[in-house]
């Protein structure tokens, strides 16, 4: 009677899991079959062994039948809901069924810096040819957990990616692989040191250039949580899996425009997980993801033991094939590698060394950054300029001659030479002092000192032809009256915002944007101005050349809706894209310039976008030029293009890392309202970051964080004196010095590779 307990018991479980999957929709008949269970257990010993036994067969016939009939329809959504599920698998089931052995490393259960991600030193024992090979690695990923509310989902606060980060480090000096596995809806939304932006973008940077093979495995993957330890080599995915820009009620609040405090509406977000094209096999379409992990009918469970060997075989194929790819004398082994079972019962055939010598490491990193570099090319439409046409490949091929002689050969050899000539010239007037110092003490000795009249300093007072002094040179750096805001056409006063605090008396507009830069001039408050009045104020006039125009956003995931708005932005703006890039001189320094602007879009950063940024990277790299970040406003990556957009995060932070490495010099301002993606990856890594006053800068608005965390913060929570407070900038610049503190900053910041150092 026990064991047919146990299976009604089961049968029960199932029933539950799939009215959690059906959003508790009384679908085919669920809850009648939830009556029956609670029925047969409360009677059970009312009836004979043969009829309890009986009705248990109906009933498991039944659901057999409804869950491959929902296996065959799901839906995005329901996709999801199997994710969100307490039977869900977790990081501590993998752990314990793919992984011979494992010490958790930073803390255990809650007992922790964070519980929500866990680190650990795993063992995997591989038998080959009737030998056994151990190897170790390093496990990181998210724990969501079983229903554990300090798990708190698997949403990782900074201190967890923090601790991530440092067990990477741990596994880079010990030259072992990782595994990382995403198991989260996204960051815990906080500011406070070392800040989720930040240390996402910190991780991301770091992860870039990793020296060891990094393997991800997906199953629940929200924006820059999933980011945060995504970064690899190869990514595998669950097929019952979802992965996203943002989670389809977020998209549909967005969408639907919803109040704070109301409720989405359930069919708006059925409709925006579908558009978002979140699923294992959308990735793998989109080129988002190298392989899709196939899971047993609605999603494997924290019972499916057949599922963990899947797992377990599919992680070191992975491995295998990132380390091949790496050797010079591979091709049969790769080939076996590729025809490998991953099975229950396969075993491995090949034996694959995972430690890598040094040259194999660097073509590691160059497959790396090859493999994001080249995402999201179907994101938009156009061409970079370096590849429209045989002249424009030879020119760029030329100037990586020209610039690779003049300034890493010439320049380096005329440093090496001056760098000896000055040793030589310090030693020998070292040496001549010594031998003269006894003959100048004894003239000094006999000669008498006369007494040193008081010496007059001459003026000079510069004058033209008829005898009149010239008029002082104008201050090359300092703002000119050659352009004047729009918003100075109003005949009106406006209040400053701290006017009640600091007494600010009312503004006239056309002072306001004209002669004070959109300035009080009481408190300093800041108040905006269109991208425009930069282009004209900060750089030398005339000096703007843009280049990468051709390249315009999309709407690769056809996102209903959207074609529309974006030709909307295209005819209002006149440009193509969100970002604006070109070269520039600032007091005839050159410079690379790369600008998200507020009325494309409001700044959100999509694959167009993304690769406008890539492009500027490689011509400030290939040109030995400083590279301008000015962020004038950014709402994060764009939803509409789902994963395509949110890949952009490591995409553009592989590109400015490289670029970085090269010795260039990276300056991001933020301005208006920067948040999110773009804050939390290739803006945030950094290490010169500045805000203009009165800006606003974070990783999520003070909405998501009172919904995320219930949590109602101060106004002032993400203002620029908080970011420089918390270490998030290096300072606060006021509009009207912008010019003169970015001369400063390429004058005094940098790396010697600099064409003009």
């Amino acid at each position: 009677m026990n064991e047919l307990l146990k299976k009604l018991l089961k049968i029960e479980e199932r029933v539950n899991y799939l009215l959690q999957i059906k959003d508790y929709n009384n679908w085919g008949n669920l809850e009648g079959f939830k009556e029956t269970c609670d029925q047969l257990k409360q009677t059970l010993y009312d009836h004979t062994e043969e009829e309890l036994l009986g009705e248990i067969r109906k009933l498991n016939e039944s659901i057999s039948f409804l869950e491959e009939r929902a296996e065959e329809h799901l839906t995005p959504m329901e996709r999801v809901r199997i994710v969100r599920s307490i039977q869900r698998f977790s990081l501590k089931d993998i752990l314990e069924n793919v992984y011979e052995d494992y010490t958790e490393l930073g803390g255990e259960e809650d007992a922790n810096v964070d519980p929500a991600m866990i680190c650990a030193k795993a063992t995997l024992v591989r038998r080959i040819k009737n030998k056994t090979h151990t190897s170790t690695v390093m496990v990181i990923g998210q724990e969501s957990g079983h229903g554990e509310e300090f798990r708190n989902g698997g949403s990782c606060k900074p201190e967890g990616n923090e601790k991530a980060m440092r067990f990477m480090k741990v596994a880079e000096t010990e030259g072992i692989p990782i595994h990382s596995y995403i198991f989260t809806p996204g960051s815990y939304p906080v500011e406070e040191y070392p800040g989720a932006a930040q240390q996402i973008a910190r991780n991301i940077y770091a992860m870039s250039k990793l020296r060891i093979p990094v393997i991800s495995m997906i199953s629940e993957g929200g924006s820059g949580g999933a980011e945060a330890i995504g970064l690899s080599d190869y990514r595998l995915m669950a097929s019952h899996g979802y992965y996203s820009v943002i989670s389809p009620e977020g998209a549909a609040a967005i969408e639907g425009r919803i109040r704070e405090g109301s409720k989405v509406p359930k069919e708006l977000i059925e409709v925006c997980a579908d558009r978002l094209r979140l699923t294992a096999f959308d990735n793998i379409k989109q080129g988002t993801i190298d392989r899709v992990i196939q899971e047993p009918q609605l999603g494997a469970r924290r019972d499916d033991f057949a599922f963990f060997a899947t797992l377990r075989n599919e992680m070191i194929r992975a491995t295998d094939h990132v380390v091949l790819e790496t050797k010079s004398f591979k091709a049969f082994r790769s080939w076996e590698v590729r025809r490998k079972k991953t099975g229950k019962d396969a075993e491995d055939q090949v034996l694959v060394n995972w430690e890598l010598n040094r040259e194999e490491t660097k073509r590691l990193l160059a497959l790396r950054s090859k493999k994001y570099l080249t995402m999201a090319r179907n994101g938009y439409t156009g061409s970079p300029d370096s590849s429209l046409s045989l002249y424009t490949l030879a020119r760029v091929a030329s100037e990586k001659a020209y610039y690779k002689i003049r300034y890493d050969i010439l320049k380096n050899h005329k440093k090496q030479v001056g760098n000896v000539i000055q040793d030589v010239s310090g030693e020998g007037s070292v040496m001549l002092k010594r031998l003269t110092e006894p003959v100048s003490t004894m003239i000094n000795l006999i000669s008498k000192k006369s007494g040193k009249k008081p010496t007059r300093l001459l003026t000079y007072t510069p004058t033209n032809g008829n005898g009149d002094a010239e008029r002082p040179l104008s201050d090359p750096l300092e703002l000119t009256d050659t352009y004047t805001s729009p918003l100075a056409n109003e005949d009106r006063t406006v209040s400053c915002p701290n006017a009640d605090k600091h007494g600010c008396k009312d503004l006239w507009i056309p002072d306001l944007y004209g002669e004070f830069g959109g300035v009080c001039e009481t408190c300093g408050h800041h108040f905006p101005l269109e991208y425009q009045w930069y282009l004209k104020n900060i750089f030398d006039a005339g000096t703007i050349r843009f280049f990468n125009s051709g390249l315009a956003s999309g709407n690769p995931l056809d996102y209903t809706g959207f074609a529309d708005r974006l030709n909307a932005s295209k005819k209002k703006t006149g440009y193509k894209a969100g970002n604006l890039t070109f070269h520039a001189k600032v007091n005839d320094i050159k410079i690379v310039t790369t600008m998200l602007y507020s009325d494309f879009r409001n700044g959100t950063v999509g694959s167009a976008e993304g690769e406008k940024f890539v492009q500027a990277c490689a011509i400030a790299k290939r040109k030995k030029r400083p590279l301008l970040a000015y962020v004038h406003t950014t709402g994060g990556i764009r939803i509409q293009e789902g994963t395509l957009g949110v890949v952009q995060m490591p995409k553009c932070t592989v590109a400015v890392r490289e670029y970085i490495d090269s010795g260039g010099l990276y300056i991001v301002v933020y301005d208006n309202n920067s948040y999110a993606g773009p804050v939390a990856s290739f803006l945030g890594c950094s290490p010169y970051q500045f805000a203009i006053r009165s800006s606003r800068v974070g990783f999520a608005g003070p909405r998501v964080i009172r919904e995320t965390t219930g949590i109602d913060i101060p106004p002032d929570y993400h203002s620029a004196r908080n970011a420089l407070r918390r270490g998030h900038i290096q300072g606060i610049w006021d509009r009207r010095e912008f010019r003169r503190n970015l001369h400063k900053a390429l004058q005094t910041m940098g790396s010697p590779h600099l064409y003009y150092r």
